[in-house]
């Protein structure tokens, strides 16, 4: 596979941890997760957070926060975190059409996939890891072509009621392919070592998977992958990933 471009976040001189965050699936439908991020985001911690995918269970375009309700929620939220400290999000496989009036309207700042954050004395390689899941080929032609900016911009002229009409059965097929008990691939190994290699990093840290671990890829090299979000299972999952300016990682509890 072709290694993509990284890109480079210098952490600022006064940052003295930075949370990692990914895969919350935000969505009305259940707003204890909504209500456990919004005190999160409030809550003093870390000195800047990053939102490393599938913040949202769908985004059907920057046009739906013109239109009271659940999104244009999220947006106050956000822009409440954003005025307070630095927060920054990448596009996940759900929410991959979040565009520049998102970020005018929230203060959030987009960042590429994948991106290197300096910070701590240590090169953090940040993805949200659906590119790097080799095995899922059916998922890389889709994303291949919702990633094209021509594709994009067909899509988004189209009325808001039929892009979220989409987005509904979007998730309608994909919770039903969970419970038929299908598999999803993982990130293959070889390409997360490459793209370390690539970006000169030693540790990888993504979400998409939905399988919290960490990984040792050999060589000095590590996987760490974020857990999603789902106030109403059992147990209750939420959890950030701190990051500390002496290069340490630990996984905070929120739920």
């Amino acid at each position: 596979m072709a290694l993509p471009p990284v890109h480079e976040l210098a952490a600022e001189p006064s940052w003295r941890s930075v949370d990692l965050i990914s895969d919350l699936h935000l969505q009305d439908s259940e707003p204890a997760t909504f209500e456990a991020w919004r005190r999160y985001l409030a809550s003093p911690g870390a000195d800047a957070i990053v939102i490393l995918g599938d913040l949202f269970e769908a985004w059907p375009g920057d046009d739906v926060l013109q239109v009271p309700g659940f999104s244009a929620d999220c947006a106050a939220v956000l822009r409440a975190a954003s005025a307070a400290r630095p927060v920054f999000f990448m596009h996940g496989n759900r929410d991959f059409l979040v565009g520049e009036a998102f970020a005018q309207a929230t203060g959030v700042q987009l960042l590429p996939d994948p991106t290197v954050l300096a910070f701590g004395g240590q090169r953090w390689l940040l993805s949200h890891a659906d590119a790097l899941c080799l095995g899922d080929v059916e998922y890389l032609r889709f994303r291949e072509q919702v990633r094209d900016p021509k594709w994009q911009r067909a899509l988004l002229a189209r009325p808001l009621a039929e892009r979220q009409a989409l987005a509904r059965s979007l998730r309608a097929k994909s919770e039903g392919r969970k419970r038929s008990g299908a598999t999803y691939a993982d990130v293959d190994t070889d390409a997360a070592r490459a793209w370390l290699a690539a970006a000169r990093a030693t540790v990888l840290v993504h979400g998409h998977t939905h399988r919290p671990a960490e990984h040792d890829l050999g060589d000095g090299l590590r996987r760490v992958v974020l857990t999603d979000w789902d106030l109403q299972a059992q147990p209750p999952r939420a959890q950030a990933l701190r990051l500390s300016v002496e290069g340490r990682a630990r996984r905070v509890p929120l739920a």
